[in-house]
């Protein structure tokens, strides 16, 4: 049902930007990032079920809880980047997009090197 909702909110929010974009062009940007920041909120609401079932799975195989906040981060990390690209792409601005995909892709990169680390260190002790 959820689904629906946001799919209903998304199509009226593109049809209002555009109705707006002949006239006003700036008011479509706007309406624009409301919706998206309507959708986002939802979203929010539902990382709570995402977390759970990670934190859950971390369970089952004995994870170090560091791993899964690694996960958890990195997976926020990517949903804001691909957000906030989205709507720099919306309003006209293509080349601050772009340096928010590459930062965010960074950012992923340095939090998943202690990760790539202790894999590294269980491969050579295994050769070992």
């Amino acid at each position: 049902m959820d689904m629906i909702r946001i799919g209903i909110i998304g199509t009226t929010g593109v049809l209002l930007a555009v109705q707006f974009k002949r006239g006003k062009e700036e008011y479509g940007v706007y309406i624009s990032l409301a919706v998206s920041l309507i959708i986002f909120s939802y979203v929010l609401g539902h990382m709570g079920a995402v977390v759970a079932a990670v934190k859950m799975i971390g369970d089952y195989i004995h994870m170090d809880t560091a791993y899964i906040g690694t996960l958890i981060k990195m997976l926020g990390i990517t949903y804001i980047a691909e957000f906030s690209s989205g709507i720099c792409k919306d309003a006209g601005y293509q080349a601050v997009a772009v340096q928010i995909e590459i930062f965010g892709k960074l950012a992923v990169l340095v939090l998943s090197m202690p990760v790539l680390m202790a894999l590294l260190g269980a491969i050579r002790d295994f050769l070992s």
